[in-house]
């Protein structure tokens, strides 16, 4: 299933980076941004890469206007990094960007996307 999701999901990701002008390691980030700020050690893990690799995507988005980074109100200590406006506008242009289902699952029938559907549900919970 993986396999074929990343295999078909080329199309989209080119999309992506045409309409928002930026790396596609750098869109991980910002969507990962848009569901809660993190620090940048939870951004290099939340996107499966090393450290110094976060900082200079960070950096990047930094100067970029799509990213700040703020004292952490819990810990005075840590910065957070989150998104700015601009940094949700692109979250927006991102996610209106259409991302058709792969040709052999927009060909099942609604009977076998039910089912489909009722089986990831059962992995998901598991």
């Amino acid at each position: 299933m993986s396999r074929l999701v990343i295999d078909n999901k080329d199309t989209w990701r080119r999309l992506v980076v045409e309409r928002t002008g930026l790396p596609f390691s750098r869109i991980r980030i910002l969507r990962r941004l848009a569901r809660a700020p993190m620090t940048v050690k939870q951004v290099a893990e939340a996107a499966t890469i090393d450290a110094p690799a976060a900082t200079v995507a960070v950096n990047d988005l930094e100067f970029r206007g799509l990213v700040v980074r703020e004292t952490d109100p819990a810990n005075p200590r840590c910065k957070l990094v989150s998104l700015t406006e601009n940094g949700r506008d692109v979250i927006a242009l991102i996610d209106a960007t259409a991302d058709p289902a792969p040709a052999p699952l927009a060909e099942l029938g609604h009977h076998e996307l039910n089912t489909l559907r009722v089986i990831l549900e059962k992995l998901a919970t598991h």
